[in-house]
């Protein structure tokens, strides 16, 4: 379906990173776009640029040559790839499919493999920032791939990234996109526990990060995250919540598992974001873990609750059976 040498793209998942994304390359690529989404109201924000809605992922296959992916996670990355209905189950397949989601990096490389076997290549460039970097078209963008597909997808990655690397072979993008995930994720809760711990020592949190951001200590997390959420304390919904956050570190842990290493610092912050969405933080902006903080709530106090829980509810059970049976027990 290429015309005039340009490719034709196809882009699918139109959510808070995907839907701008998608808008840019539309608004930037000289050929035609071709986008799809399960939900009718993404398609709003494409509005005003020259993209084609397609009504099924077949449709993109039959006409997109590189196609885009903005998903929750590999298995539906491997569901839009090579399920019945999906990219490859038709006579026509794209050349090239780019997947900007973030998975496990095990399933990156078996994906590549499954689309090597029906004569599809395959490349893993997840992306990083904020979904206003999404919306300018600036952000930065971890690629797996050889060195001649790479060039081939580079240009087109530009519509939508400021910076683009190539980190290595298939997976090795999804590799250094989580190792950057989670050193965010672990900054944010030190940098709550500190910003907690200044203003209870008599610093305003306002003085504390412009104090800081002057000196060794500052950060993007500093600068972002603590400075436009933590500070104000808004963690609005349906941005970036915990529940992705587990989801981004059970895939660090399982990658250091399978490498060898025991991730502690990983395994602190993952303790902390699940007591943040057992404790009332589900579905709000990640850097809500500082109001835990702030309330004394954590890994150590979830631990102590859960033992709580479980003594209390060995009690139950004992009281409930008979006397010989506990003898017996």
């Amino acid at each position: 379906m290429t015309t005039d040498k340009h490719p034709v793209i196809g882009f699918i998942g139109l959510g808070v990173m995907g839907g701008p994304m998608c808008r840019n390359m539309a608004l930037k690529h000289p050929g035609e776009v071709i986008a799809f989404d399960m939900n009718a109201e993404a398609f709003q924000l494409l509005e005003g640029t020259g993209a084609r809605r397609a009504d099924s992922v077949a449709t993109v296959a039959a006409q997109a040559d590189v196609v885009f992916l903005s998903l929750p996670g590999g298995p539906q990355v491997e569901q839009v790839c090579v399920a019945p209905g999906g990219l490859t189950d038709g006579v026509r397949r794209p050349a090239v499919i780019v997947d900007l989601s973030t998975t496990t990096v095990a399933s990156a490389r078996g994906t590549a493999e499954q689309l090597a076997a029906r004569g599809v290549a395959f490349v893993d460039a997840p992306v990083a920032r904020t979904r206003e970097a999404a919306q300018r078209g600036e952000l930065s963008i971890m690629v797996g791939a050889d060195q001649a597909l790479y060039a081939r997808v580079e240009p087109l990655l530009r519509y939508i990234g400021s910076d683009v690397t190539r980190c290595g072979e298939v997976g090795c993008g999804q590799v250094v996109k989580l190792i950057n995930n989670a050193l965010v994720f672990e900054h944010t809760v030190a940098l709550a526990e500190m910003m907690v711990l200044g203003e209870r020592a008599g610093v305003q949190p306002e003085v504390l990060l412009d104090a800081v951001s002057k000196g060794s200590g500052d950060s993007f997390v500093l600068r972002n995250h603590g400075r436009k959420a933590m500070l104000p304390r808004q963690f609005p919904d349906k941005a970036f919540p915990p529940e992705y956050v587990l989801k981004d570190l059970g895939y660090v842990l399982e990658l250091a598992a399978q490498s060898g290493l025991a991730a502690h610092v990983a395994e602190l912050a993952r303790q902390y974001y699940a007591a943040a969405v057992s404790g009332g933080y589900s579905g709000r902006y990640f850097p809500s873990v500082i109001e835990l903080i702030d309330q004394g709530g954590g890994p150590a106090k979830a631990e102590s609750q859960a033992s709580q829980a479980s003594q209390a509810s060995q009690a139950a059970s004992a009281v409930a059976l008979p006397p010989r049976s506990r003898a017996h027990g």
